[in-house]
């Protein structure tokens, strides 16, 4: 039998053990007062983050960026993440905003500098009878164009009102096509434009002076646009539960890099053509938002020989009301 003899710890040794484990239970108490804490802490610096992101964007400064990584920011990265995206959306607004008010007033300021500088000329008492009727026809041509740009402002407005006009209703698309043809006829027939017009007979269901508007401005930049001596095109067809224009013009065409900006406001492929035949850049702009209350789509494309071919495709039927 053997006889076990459990000899003392020496101290020394016993001394650095308990020393080894008084720092390994306060290393474990660190780690876990970190592991419980941290979150809280970083959710507070998040927090403070996000308050003071809102405070800028309060104040139109919306060129904030918050850095978060995904793995410590856990169930709060979504709400960062969305909350960048709508800075950023804020900030594309106020930039279209800006925009606007720039475009407004240069187009604005145009027609009021030429009246100012042809009614100070007015007063001379050097100038002919000619001149001074040259004169009076330029103001009156820029106090017309800014009547225009009033007008299509507020039709801009109303249309994007949260309750815009629209009065739906059955009637006879063809038929008034060719009323916006005929009442165009003083100005085709000026610059001795050829017409191509085919339109099937066709029942739509839409708002009727709505939709004129679209016609009148589709046709008037065609007419705009081509040379004395060329032509314009006219269709009207309707394929399976869709109506389709098509106004074609033999004008210059537009650059393939213009083309997608057509329907924005203010927006000239060509500025000083715009500017010399009247145009403010707001007609297109209104055609879409029209059409877009219709639910229907609108393009504007370069034909093969020569000119632009605008579409109109529209549902026949409305049956919501408009987005």
């Amino acid at each position: 039998m053997s006889l076990i003899v459990f000899l003392p710890m020496p101290g020394t040794l016993r001394e650095y053990l308990t020393l080894i484990l008084t720092f390994f239970l306060f290393g474990l108490s660190i780690v876990v007062i970190r592991y419980l804490f941290r979150p809280e802490a970083r959710a507070m610096q998040l927090v403070n983050a996000l308050t003071d992101a809102m405070s800028r964007m309060g104040k139109g400064d919306f060129n904030v960026n918050l850095e978060v990584n995904p793995r410590y920011a856990g169930q709060y990265y979504e709400v960062v993440k969305n909350f960048k995206q709508m800075a950023a959306d804020l900030g594309q607004i106020e930039n279209m905003r800006q925009q606007f008010v720039a475009n407004v007033s240069h187009e604005i300021q145009s027609p009021l500098t030429s009246i100012k500088g042809f009614a100070q000329a007015l007063k001379s008492d050097r100038l002919s009878e000619t001149q001074r009727k040259h004169y009076l026809d330029i103001i009156e041509a820029e106090s017309e164009r800014l009547s225009r740009l009033s007008d299509n402002l507020l039709k801009l407005t109303t249309l994007e009102s949260k309750r815009p006009p629209y009065q739906p209703r059955t009637y006879r698309l063809d038929k008034q096509l060719r009323q916006v043809v005929l009442a165009a006829e003083p100005q085709w027939q000026a610059k001795g434009l050829e017409l191509d017009i085919r339109l099937a007979e066709c029942e739509l269901n839409a708002d009727e002076e709505l939709l004129r508007q679209v016609w009148v401005n589709l046709l008037h930049n065609a007419i705009k646009f081509t040379p004395e001596g060329g032509s314009l095109g006219l269709s009207l067809s309707v394929t399976g539960s869709s109506a389709v224009v098509h106004v074609e013009d033999t004008g210059p065409g537009v650059s393939p890099e213009h083309l997608p900006r057509l329907f924005e406001r203010f927006y000239k492929a060509d500025k000083s053509r715009n500017r010399a035949a009247g145009g403010s850049g707001l007609g297109l702009s209104i055609v879409q938002r029209i059409v877009q209350m219709h639910r229907g789509e609108v393009t504007i494309a370069n034909r093969l020989v020569a000119g632009t071919r605008a579409t109109v495709e529209l549902p026949l039927s409305q049956i919501d009301a408009p987005p």
